[in-house]
């Protein structure tokens, strides 16, 4: 297959910037990585970018296309050349750039030295021996732990575009990594750390961050973690804390969003009266709302009874965000909520497994799936000249259908 992309080429020594056009012939299945390795292979041997492991791990591949951050080993090119089109590559942003498409990673790693990236012991839980956490208290900062610090989000972020100090999104989610360990011992002072200037409420929530992530981290949804620990404890002196803080009270008692009483609430009384020139020259062109609700909504029940469902769960600060991705991510894996789960094999997901060299009517697992799912029978006829590796296997104490797994996923050991 034949392609054509154009890379941004710079030359730090001289200042030196150009758009310069390549075409190589690649196979159907290769990623951009693998397409600028044939160019500099066989056209251009001055051509410089990072990589390593090829396989979303490493995190060094990060550069731009079209504009947009990419790890370039896991975009296909056949994708991004659809259609005749040819793609912009270029260096990631909000980083010096050193040559062509490396940037300097060393302002990346100053922010994370500034978050302090590794646990503040808590010694009153392990005197004598291990800390042993309950999986599901690790739960809760697995998407965090994701993070490959490959840079995406930080080209991408808004806020470090307008102020370089900002801390940015690969730090702020590694700082609610150990945040939300339950073995971290420093919790107020991390967050006091944070909310200072130049800290987390400084995020402009354009989500840049969270649609570049190759690896589904979201730091912004880390940010707003943070910002609910922060209120949770009591840290909330910030303006844009006070600001969130009304939204719920306001949400709560009335069901809308009384804006008028949003800057006294949050810039104070004396900011207030100063901001009455300026509300009042919007007032001819329809700019300031009513000073009261016209009424209370009529479902702010729902409302009330959400808030109050969430304290009598116990889901303050970061919890109660955590439970909101839970239930996003089963509607996106196809759980309606109707109580009824969808069925692991069969029609609409994947052929039933089975043991190499046998048949899957030789597997008792596989029979008695098959009673539950009927039309898997046809899906593992389709597929009996390409056996599958066993998903499922007998336990120890006769319990059939268990995943084969290497650890039993209930404990994390510090």
């Amino acid at each position: 297959m034949n392609v054509g992309l154009k890379i941004w080429r710079y030359n730090a020594s001289t200042g030196d910037r150009a758009l310069r056009e390549y075409e190589v012939d690649v196979s159907d299945e290769a990623t951009l990585l693998d397409t600028l390795d044939a160019v500099k292979d066989r056209v251009d041997g001055s051509l410089a970018y990072r990589k390593s492991c090829r396989m979303m791990i490493c995190g060094s591949c990060g550069m731009r296309v079209d504009g947009g951050a990419v790890l370039a080993c896991k975009v296909r090119i056949a994708d991004i050349t659809a259609g005749g089109r040819v793609p912009v590559v270029s260096a990631m942003g909000n980083l010096p750039i050193v040559k062509d498409l490396v940037v300097d990673m060393d302002p990346f790693w100053a922010k994370m030295r500034a978050v302090q990236p590794y646990l503040t012991p808590r010694y009153d839980q392990a005197l004598e021996r291990e800390n042993v956490v309950p999986q599901q208290q690790m739960d809760v900062i697995h998407k965090e732990s994701l993070c490959i610090n490959c840079g995406c989000c930080v080209s991408e972020c808004n806020s470090m575009e307008s102020d370089p100090d900002f801390l940015g999104p690969a730090a702020l989610a590694k700082g609610f990594r150990f945040v939300g360990d339950p073995r971290e011992g420093a919790v107020p002072e991390r967050l006091d750390r944070y909310s200072a200037e130049h800290g987390l409420w400084d995020c402009t929530r354009c989500y840049f961050c969270n649609e570049r992530c190759p690896k589904g981290v979201d730091p912004r949804d880390a940010i707003a973690k943070l910002g609910a620990e922060a209120m949770r404890h009591g840290i909330d002196s910030d303006m844009a804390a006070k600001h969130a803080k009304w939204f719920v009270v306001s949400a709560k008692t009335t069901g809308w969003l009384r804006e008028t009483e949003l800057v006294p609430k949050t810039q104070g009384v004396v900011k207030a009266i100063k901001e009455i020139k300026f509300a009042m020259s919007l007032l001819p062109k329809g700019k300031v709302p009513s000073p009261f609700p016209p009424h209370v909504a009529a479902e702010v029940h729902e409302s009330r009874e959400l808030y109050d469902l969430v304290k009598q769960q116990d889901r303050g600060g970061a919890l109660g965000i955590v439970q909101g991705e839970k239930a996003l991510s089963r509607i996106e894996h196809g759980h309606d909520g109707s109580g009824g789960e969808r069925h692991p094999y069969g029609e609409g997901s994947f052929a039933t497994p089975y043991l190499p060299g046998q048949g899957p009517e030789d597997d008792p697992n596989v029979v008695a799936l098959l009673e539950t799912a009927p039309s898997a029978r046809t899906a593992v006829s389709d597929t009996a000249a390409a056996p599958l590796l066993p998903a499922v296997s007998d336990t120890a104490d006769g319990n059939a259908g268990t995943p084969v797994s290497d650890t039993s996923g209930e404990d994390t050991k510090a």
